[in-house]
């Protein structure tokens, strides 16, 4: 029986299908790392594209693609899967959550050879367990590269527009593209008066595919609500 895998992301509600080809892009990738699977692809944004990738399918796996675990992961998803009439499927913890992913971080930071790094997420004035696994990945960069690590947000204190200008790298804490990081993200830190590189967002590094086929086929969480970031947990 051919097993199913889906990844879903939030998706560009402004303009759906830029961002929809993206990441059928990455299920594309992540297949060819899953010959034994059948992966395909949804956003949020894109009317009736989580039940289209449903429709006929007797469950699965659903990868997030999300920096943290919170309403989009523990209660959208679900709810949106439960109007399709699906059943059968468990939701894994997002890409945010992945330890790997936070590897990955602390890499990016040493192949840029920035002694200073602005660390740019998303965070939320609803939730704190994105900020927990933002600061959690600057952490581990600031002790195991030696720089002086930043961290700022676009939806929550400390913003990315306050923190002190200068040199270095911005890593965007993202897992795609869009207008957060395309817009967002330069104008926050041209405010700061930030002089430095801005990185491509971690969700697009030619490593995440990988990353995703290895956090599938584990099948680790069954559901992304038991996420520890979610609940204040530490690795």
């Amino acid at each position: 029986m051919t097993q199913h895998a889906l990844i879903v992301a939030h998706g560009q509600p402004s303009d759906p299908r830029p961002a929809a080809e993206a990441l059928e892009d990455l299920a594309v990738q992540v297949q060819a790392l899953l010959p034994d699977r059948k992966v395909a692809a949804a956003t949020l944004a894109e009317p009736g594209a989580l039940a289209r990738a449903v429709a006929g399918r007797a469950g699965g796996v659903i990868f997030p693609m999300f920096m943290a675990g919170g309403w989009f992961t523990r209660v959208q998803i679900p709810e949106r899967l439960a109007e399709a009439g699906a059943e059968g499927w468990r939701v894994l913890e997002p890409l945010g959550c992945d330890p790997a992913v936070h590897d990955l971080c602390v890499t990016l930071v040493r192949e840029a050879g920035a002694d200073r790094v602005v660390l740019a997420a998303h965070g939320s004035f609803k939730s704190p367990a994105p900020s927990r696994i933002a600061r959690h990945v600057a952490g581990r960069i600031g002790a195991e590269t030696g720089a002086e690590v930043l961290v700022g947000f676009i939806d929550q204190a400390p913003q990315l527009s306050t923190l002190p200008g200068g040199a270095g790298i911005c890593l965007p804490f993202f897992a795609a593209g869009g207008d957060h990081v395309g817009e967002d993200v330069p104008a926050a830190l041209a405010k700061a008066g930030f002089r430095g590189r801005i990185l491509p967002p971690v969700g697009l590094d030619a490593r995440v595919p990988g990353i995703v086929a290895a956090a599938i086929t584990r099948g680790e969480a069954v559901c992304a609500g038991a996420c520890r970031w979610a609940k204040g947990q530490n690795p």
